[in-house]
């Protein structure tokens, strides 16, 4: 393996080892604590823009398995990693880590501190950082700070509407594509719903024709209250105002809280994982979940809280419904899938 240095904007550097797409590449470093579930990290849009770190030190031991895929293809930056596994064990496995990176040119470091990088991150909060094999420089420093994100929800939605039948269809969703993972659709088909996928820029009335007994609200990447939003805000102001259920989740949630006026703040590390515990406030009870997300809505009327920090995991507006974590937990805990029931449930009454 060549050596490779990850530069972050705050100076240090660490030194590691080169896997995958070989090259440069800058980014937001996030960390995720999930034990398994990377290929779904991986294939999630809701990473746009971001180098992942992953902080349990092995990744890669079941290989590569598509159908576990949450979308067609990898929108991070790039992959930290202490081990990435050469040798998979698993019959479903079609290849290893370092391949599937390779293949879609994205780069990926490994043998560096990743603990410390962690903690680091932890710490001083979320920071942007360069991953290169050449020498490290004062301009490498500088690229890291300067780094930014831009057009994150265009960049991942598809461009054009798809539709998934259901034969036996109860209910017709209208999924807005802000960067929706496949669990979703897989989680409403099994419901009985015929879910058509819309970019994230449809026009209202093209969603009110479609006569939809419910509006999906995906996840996707990005600051929710970016200026290039607006446009999806109003829409989805106009939708609740035309009485149609709604379930928001991750940026659909916060982009829902900014259509009902409540405002958005950035955490300093985020919430990424699968063991993240939050509260339902009505009954008292704790749900373990999953969860990719850096922005939280601030609101003191809250149907769902995070134990650790007490922010906002999910707003009731009657009707409709949001929550910042991921009831189809692909990968994760299954705990909170009954809320697809529970939205089931208000198209019925619609």
């Amino acid at each position: 393996m060549t050596t490779a240095y990850l530069i972050l904007e705050n100076g240090m550097v660490f030194t590691g080892k080169s896997f995958g797409a070989k090259g440069s590449v800058t980014g937001e470093i996030v960390f995720t604590t999930g034990m398994t579930g990377y290929l779904e990290t991986l294939t999630d849009p809701s990473y746009y823009g971001q180098i992942i770190l992953q902080t349990f030190p092995l990744i890669g031991n079941y290989g590569v398995i598509p159908a576990d895929f949450e979308s067609a293809s990898v929108f991070a930056k790039a992959y930290i990693v202490k081990y990435p596994c050469a040798e998979p064990s698993n019959f479903r496995s079609l290849s290893n880590l370092d391949a599937f990176l390779s293949e879609r040119g994205i780069i990926g470091l490994c043998d560096i501190d990743t603990r410390k990088l962690a903690k680091v991150i932890r710490d001083s909060g979320v920071m942007n950082g360069k991953i290169t094999t050449s020498e490290p420089t004062e301009k490498d420093c500088g690229e890291a700070k300067n780094y930014i994100i831009h057009d994150a929800v265009a960049s991942v939605s598809d461009p054009e509407p798809s539709h998934t039948p259901k034969a036996d269809c109860r209910y017709r969703v209208a999924l807005m594509d802000f960067g929706a993972k496949r669990g979703i659709t897989e989680a409403l088909s099994a419901r009985g719903c015929d879910v058509k996928l819309f970019p994230y820029n449809t026009l209202t009335q093209h969603i009110i024709d479609y006569k939809p007994h419910g509006i999906m609200l995906s996840n996707g990447p990005g600051d929710p209250a970016d200026p290039a939003n607006r446009i999806i805000i109003k829409t989805i102001s106009d939708l609740m105002n035309a009485g149609i259920p709604i379930f928001g989740i991750c940026l659909g949630h916060q982009l829902m809280a900014l259509a009902n006026g409540y405002k958005t703040k950035k955490l300093k590390f985020g919430h990424r994982g699968s063991n993240q515990p939050v509260k339902d406030l009505k009954s008292g009870r704790v749900y373990i979940t999953s969860q990719n997300h850096g922005y939280a809505v601030v609101a003191d009327d809250s149907s769902f809280i995070n134990v650790n920090d007490l922010t906002c995991e999910g707003l009731d507006y009657g009707v409709s419904f949001s929550v910042q974590f991921h009831p189809e937990a692909c990968g994760g805990p299954l705990d909170t899938a009954f809320l697809f029931d529970r939205f089931i449930n208000r198209m019925r009454k619609d």
